[in-house]
């Protein structure tokens, strides 16, 4: 089981910045936990995401030497993706994919097609400084524009990413509209149809749909979860509003619950969820 702690996602939509010092401590905090990996910064235009453009001095400041947690940015293009490889301490480069053509052209400025190319150069270039690319199947679940979705449409999608050796696909609820009907079914299809690939489920949801989702993607067999702590945050270039991520300390209920076993610091949990109040409050 993984868990994928993501306060990029939950800083990015917040219109006041977050000092970079309060970045560094918070993120410190969270690499103390035990969480397999953290989404901690991205590599954009600093126009589009400003909460972001610290995202290197934030790098400097991690105490890494103390963690056994790995390090994920997000990138959106290739520049972004070179800027990133620069760095020996980022083990993941994400990449939004979108199965909306709207909402890529909102999100990365470009057209599925062309982000589809520059994913092959992207992974060309992570294959070449040895990084894994994580490629974020965004409106996975369906989208807000009327643009045209379907389940055989997002498998369609795992195939070309398959085409490209991309090793880890994470299934993206942006707008929090994912149904355990159509969790259950995506990763039931996929997971068998593509063992060599590793699932992840990227749930954003309001306050009242948490668990069911989790408990579908769980029985369904996905084993790679993203959240961020008390549910921050969401995805700006969405919709006016945000909805929340997930909840990682409802995860983190749920899984124990039922008996599995996530080997996290009970205490640097405790500690990060103080922490957060001080960052997002």
């Amino acid at each position: 089981m993984k868990i994928i702690e993501c306060p990029r996602d939950a800083m990015q939509g917040i219109k006041d910045f977050i000092p970079t010092e309060a970045k560094v401590k918070y993120i410190n905090q969270l690499l103390k936990v035990g969480f397999d990996t953290i989404d901690f910064g991205s590599f954009v235009s600093p126009k589009a995401i400003p909460q972001m453009a610290d995202t290197a001095q934030v790098l400097a400041g991690l105490e890494l030497d103390k963690s056994s947690s790995k390090l994920l940015a997000i990138i959106a293009n290739t520049r972004g993706a070179e800027e990133a490889a620069k760095y020996a301490q980022i083990d993941y480069l994400g990449f939004p994919l979108s199965v909306s053509e709207t909402f890529q052209q909102r999100n990365t400025n470009k057209s599925i097609a062309e982000a589809m190319q520059q994913l092959a150069e992207i992974q060309d270039i992570c294959q070449k400084h040895n990084r894994t690319l994580v490629t974020y199947i965004s409106m996975g679940f369906g989208n807000p524009y009327g643009d045209a979705w379907d389940v055989e449409t997002v498998i369609g999608f795992v195939r070309e990413l398959d085409k490209l050796q991309v090793k880890i696909v994470s299934l993206s609820d942006t707008i929090g509209v994912a149904t355990p009907e159509n969790i259950t079914y995506l990763f039931t299809h996929l997971i068998p149809a593509f063992a060599h690939i590793e699932f992840g489920a990227h749930l954003h949801t309001t306050p009242t749909a948490w668990q069911e989702k989790v408990e579908a993607a769980y029985r369904a067999g996905c084993r790679r979860f993203d959240g961020a702590l008390r549910g921050y945050g969401g995805c700006p270039m969405a919709k006016d509003e945000l909805v929340g991520n997930m909840p990682t300390e409802n995860m983190i209920s749920y899984f124990e619950n039922i008996g599995v076993d996530l080997q996290l610091n009970k205490a640097a949990l405790q500690a990060a969820m103080a922490e957060s109040g001080a960052v997002f409050l």
